[in-house]
């Protein structure tokens, strides 16, 4: 595994992220949970079907979630879920299927909307 460093997303770096729309943002919460509050750009993959989802072919991908597919290399792939378990399991999924440099914000939801609240 990577050290933590380098697989956390702080708020911080989250905010320019996305400011700069360099992100591939997943929410691997529940649709209720993305439905009642979630951080702009981000794609609902709930945990449960995170792998299959991950598995799928590019053109596959692109149909059922209407965006591109994530890449093994791509350095901008992050998960998020209300307070970073989900996020961190999600994490090790992608890890496991090759995606090396995919991260996670660790705060999750509750600290995005804690952050915005200020």
């Amino acid at each position: 595994t990577a050290p933590p460093s380098t697989s956390v997303v702080t708020y911080s770096q989250l905010k320019t992220m996305l400011s700069s729309q360099n992100i591939q943002l997943f929410d691997v919460r529940n649709p209720d949970e993305h439905l009642a509050g979630r951080i702009p750009q981000a794609v609902n993959i709930p945990l449960g079907i995170l792998e299959e989802s991950l598995k799928l072919s590019p053109e596959h991908f692109r149909q059922i979630f209407e965006l591109k597919a994530p890449g093994k290399d791509d350095d901008n792939i992050v998960f998020h879920c209300r307070s970073g378990i989900r996020s961190s399991k999600a994490l090790d999924i992608a890890r496991q299927l090759g995606f090396n440099r995919a991260r996670h914000y660790k705060g999750g939801y509750s600290e995005w909307a804690e952050e915005g609240a200020k």
